[in-house]
């Protein structure tokens, strides 16, 4: 399915392309084409989080591409302005930590009166340290936003969506699954979101509204960017941090991210997500073999280390057919 809108969004880009070199009246195949791309979306309302830069500006710039209205939200005045300037989209002032600003926005989508179809919970921060050395208030400035930030917004828009049986995806990472050195205050908060759409699944499935989680590995965003702002402004300083080294090491890196692919098959899984006539529940989207590896190990190390030496252990046939079956369950 994926696929298939991938090829037919690059055409619709292949045709705009044509039509902008001309200054003759478009021709009836980019008609047809235009069109095409609005009956993807067929103009159903759409509203995500952190929609100024990276996964959530480029997941805005393809689903009003294809016929979605999308509600951005944003914090800064000056995205704020960047995204009204965009096609099918509308600006949203929202932080996901303040309840005016959610409660505002339920209000102004209401009062678009295009309903809502889905959300997409995208907002998120990252924060580094030592598990024994990150203080209360930074973990629970991680916790707050990645975690209670889906939970606000999500709270807040469930009568809108139910009332649509529509869609929630939120933004994870493959940081859900996998773990690493002083990535445990984002990794627990990302871990947390996994069983957030699990039981949200669960919960809204007589609704009839669909849940997923959309889980990225490296791809180029602001994330990183924000968060040396942020340790900036606080006045961070890694003496005296068992981890300075590497923490060093780190905040020297390119904090644009500049070194990684666009996010463009994040946007590509969320147009999945929202189109789908069976959409997953979760989509791993990974820029190369090895993040694709590393993920799935980490999966398989997880389900080895509970089987072992417990009271019913079972033998390697017996997980096997319950890995087939899994499968079998997840191709239907």
């Amino acid at each position: 399915m994926r696929k298939r809108f991938r090829g037919l969004r690059a055409a619709f880009l292949g045709l705009a392309v044509i039509a902008a070199g001309t200054l003759a009246a478009p021709s009836a195949q980019a008609q047809d084409a235009d069109q095409a791309a609005a009956d993807v979306g067929q103009g159903r309302a759409v509203l995500i989080t952190g929609a100024s830069s990276g996964i959530g500006l480029r997941t805005a710039e393809v689903l009003a591409a294809n016929g979605f209205f999308v509600y951005a939200g944003a914090r800064k005045q000056v995205d704020l302005d960047m995204l009204n300037a965009m096609e099918n989209v509308e600006a949203v002032r929202l932080d996901v930590n303040v309840q005016e600003d959610i409660d505002s926005a339920v209000e102004q989508v209401t009062a678009g009166g295009r309903g809502l179809y889905a959300l997409i919970n995208n907002a998120g921060v990252v924060l580094l340290a030592p598990l024994i050395e990150v203080t209360e208030e930074d973990l629970e400035f991680q916790m707050n936003v990645n975690v209670f930030g889906p939970y606000r917004v999500t709270k807040a828009f469930a009568p809108l969506l139910i009332e649509s049986e529509g869609r929630v995806a939120t933004t994870g990472s493959i940081s859900g699954i996998v773990t690493w050195g002083l990535g445990g205050p984002y990794t627990m908060s990302k871990h947390a979101v996994e069983a957030y759409t699990d039981v949200l699944a669960v919960e809204m499935a007589g609704f009839g509204v669909d849940v997923a989680v959309v889980e990225p590995g490296n791809y180029k965003s602001d994330i990183m960017a924000n968060m040396v702002e942020r340790m900036r402004e606080q006045g961070y300083s890694t003496e005296g941090s068992m981890a300075k080294e590497q923490i060093d090491r780190m905040l020297a890196s390119p904090s644009d991210r500049s070194q990684f692919k666009e996010p463009d098959e994040v946007a590509d899984a969320f147009l999945d997500f929202l189109t789908a006539d069976s959409p997953k529940r979760r989509y791993m989207v990974v820029p190369n073999e090895r993040e694709a590896a590393a993920t799935i190990g980490a999966h398989i190390r997880r389900l080895v280390q509970l089987n072992e030496d417990q009271p019913y252990e079972f033998t390697r046939d017996e997980l096997m057919a319950m890995i087939d079956e899994a499968m079998g369950e997840g191709s239907e």
